[in-house]
C-alpha cells in the first residue's frame, strides 16, 4: 500500500516538475516495423546503389590504408605469437632442434633473408605506426599534410629497419 502510494506521489511530482509535454502519455513510438524495413530493403535493391558507407565508394588514401595495415599487423602478430606458443607446448622437441632442421634444409641466403624480412616487417611497421599514433594522442600532426608526411616517414623507417633486422 505504501509502495503504491509513493509511486503515485513520485509520478505526480515528476509530471508536475517536467510539465505535461514530457509525460509518458505524449511519447510516440520510434521503432520501425518489419513491413517498413522490408519496403526499405526492396527500394534499396531496386536502386542498385551501395549501402553507405561502403568500401567501394571511398577513394583509397594513404591514412586509410595505413590504418587497415596497422590493425592487420596487430592481428597477424598476435596470431603468430599465439601459434608459436602453442607449437612450443605441443611439439615434442625443443627449439634448437627445429632451428637445426631449418639450417639443414640449405635454403640459401636470399630465401632466408626474405623470410626474416617478412617476419620483421609487421613488427617494425606496427612499432613505427604505433609511435605515430602516440604523437597523435599528444595532439601533434593532425594537419592533412603532416598526416601524409608522417605516413611516408613510417613506411621509409619500416623498410629500412626491416632490412636491417633481416640482415642480422
Amino acid at each position: 500500500m505504501a509502495a503504491s502510494l509513493l509511486r503515485h506521489v513520485g509520478q505526480r511530482c515528476l509530471w508536475t516538475r517536467l510539465g505535461p509535454s514530457l509525460s509518458v502519455r505524449h511519447v510516440v513510438p520510434m521503432g520501425t516495423t518489419a513491413k517498413e524495413m522490408a519496403q526499405f530493403g526492396d527500394k534499396h535493391t531496386q536502386s542498385n546503389r551501395p549501402m553507405s558507407p561502403h568500401i567501394t565508394i571511398y577513394k583509397w588514401s594513404l591514412p586509410m590504408m595505413m590504418s587497415i595495415a596497422h590493425r592487420g599487423t596487430g592481428v597477424a602478430m598476435s596470431a603468430g605469437v599465439s601459434l608459436f606458443g602453442l607449437a612450443a607446448l605441443i611439439l615434442p622437441e625443443q627449439f634448437p632442434y627445429y632451428l637445426a632442421f631449418v639450417k639443414s634444409l640449405s635454403l640459401g641466403p636470399a630465401l632466408i633473408y626474405s623470410a626474416k624480412f617478412a617476419l620483421a616487417f609487421p613488427l617494425t611497421y606496427h612499432t613505427w605506426n604505433g609511435i605515430r599514433h602516440l604523437m597523435w594522442d599528444m595532439g601533434k600532426g593532425f594537419k592533412i599534410p603532416q598526416v601524409y608526411q608522417s605516413g611516408v616517414l613510417v613506411l621509409v623507417l619500416t623498410l629500412f629497419s626491416s632490412a636491417g633486422l633481416a640482415a642480422m
